[in-house]
């Protein structure tokens, strides 16, 4: 549990591109939420003039402060901008924060509480009391099956790994690295949670209420979500080969020296190799029942070539021949699992759209 530490110094980042219609509006809720804090508008040269009207609020409220940058380059970097912006100017508290009124300023004191007692808090709408406003059903499933992936790959428990709401000890980004963090997109709320969970930092959740945005233009896109599935892939890939390497000595032997050890890493390799293809498996399952067909197919298919790429990288990787062996096998079944995906879920898209032509629709 972190040490109690002086959290009195809050410093509010908002990135922002063309959110002229929000802008205002979000930093007065949020500096009537918190009066203390500080905000931070992180503009990536707005050409609805976003930049021009934070640095009017600035002007007049020195609780509010304009960082302007070049142009465009993701959310991830603004975010780590504003980190270090906010680091070099001694806050105690980083929050990351939408302009667009996704997440709710008024909620802000539930994440600085639970913060006294964590060293990353992420506000959660996967967590029970947490829920999501006005998105289409597609946009849910999405975002479920994005954390199902999330949790599969990397073997974490956070139910939200992927939401944007999330409030920092200065220590922790200090500890994660700022320069080790590698997405761009929203897969970068990933990579800093599992970075702080590597690191040994306390990760909570807590329930939020996230509404879609009323105004301006959503910056999701279809990149961004390759992205950030591609990266977490990668990411729980060289997790397990590690897991692997770790296991094995560099005679082809068990790390610890006990009685029966050929098949003690038989055992080993086996377990870790298969984990991968039933995690597909299960995430196979789970988007095929989700009720949304097309996106079933979708995330099946690539849940299989996923994990097809996990068995060769685990053969290429060097372990000796019984754990490639295996790996080979288990990489073979959830490739059958995942192609048994993909059929259920394309006859399942044909039968809700008989259903829809039924229907007269």
């Amino acid at each position: 549990m972190p040490e109690p530490a002086t959290l009195d110094k809050v410093l509010v980042i908002i990135p922002t591109f063309n959110e002229a219609e929000n802008i205002e509006s979000i930093v007065g809720r949020l500096r009537t939420s918190v009066p203390s804090a500080h905000v931070l508008v992180a503009d990536d040269n707005s050409p609805d003039g976003t930049g021009d009207i934070a640095d009017r609020m600035a002007d007049g409220d020195d609780h509010v402060h304009v960082l302007h940058r070049h142009g465009k380059e993701g959310l991830g970097k603004a975010y780590l901008a504003g980190f270090q912006w906010g680091l070099d100017n001694g806050y105690d508290v980083l929050v990351e924060h939408d302009a667009d009124g996704s997440h709710q300023p008024e909620q802000l004191p539930l994440l600085l509480e639970a913060l006294k007692t964590a060293d990353m808090v992420k506000g959660s709408r996967w967590v029970p009391g947490g829920r999501v406003v006005n998105w289409p059903k597609s946009r849910e499933v999405l975002s479920r099956a994005g954390n199902l992936w999330t949790q599969a790959w990397l073997g974490i428990k956070l139910k939200d790994a992927t939401g944007g709401f999330n409030a920092f000890r200065a220590d922790t980004l200090r500890g994660i690295g700022l320069h080790n963090i590698e997405a761009a997109g929203y897969g970068f709320q990933v990579d800093l949670a599992w970075k702080a969970l590597q690191r040994g930092f306390v990760v909570k959740e807590v329930p939020i209420e996230f509404i879609e945005r009323e105004r301006g233009q959503s910056k999701m896109s279809r990149n961004i979500v390759i992205e950030a599935a591609l990266l977490t892939a990668r990411w729980g890939i060289a997790h397990r080969l590690g897991q692997l390497k770790s296991l094995v000595g560099g005679n082809g032997r068990p790390a610890g020296q006990i009685g029966g050890e050929q098949v003690d890493l038989k055992a080993t390799a086996s377990r870790l190799a298969k984990d991968a293809g039933a995690k597909a498996g299960e995430l196979k399952d789970k988007i095929v029942d989700s009720g949304v067909p097309a996106k079933a197919a979708e995330l099946a298919k690539d849940a299989g070539k996923k994990a097809g790429e996990l068995k060769d990288k685990i053969v290429d990787s060097g372990v000796p021949a019984k754990a490639a062996e295996f790996a080979k096998d288990a990489g073979k079944k959830a490739g059958e699992l995942a192609k048994d995906a993909t059929h259920k879920a394309g006859e399942f898209a044909n039968q809700a759209k008989s259903k829809v032509s039924g229907s007269g629709k």
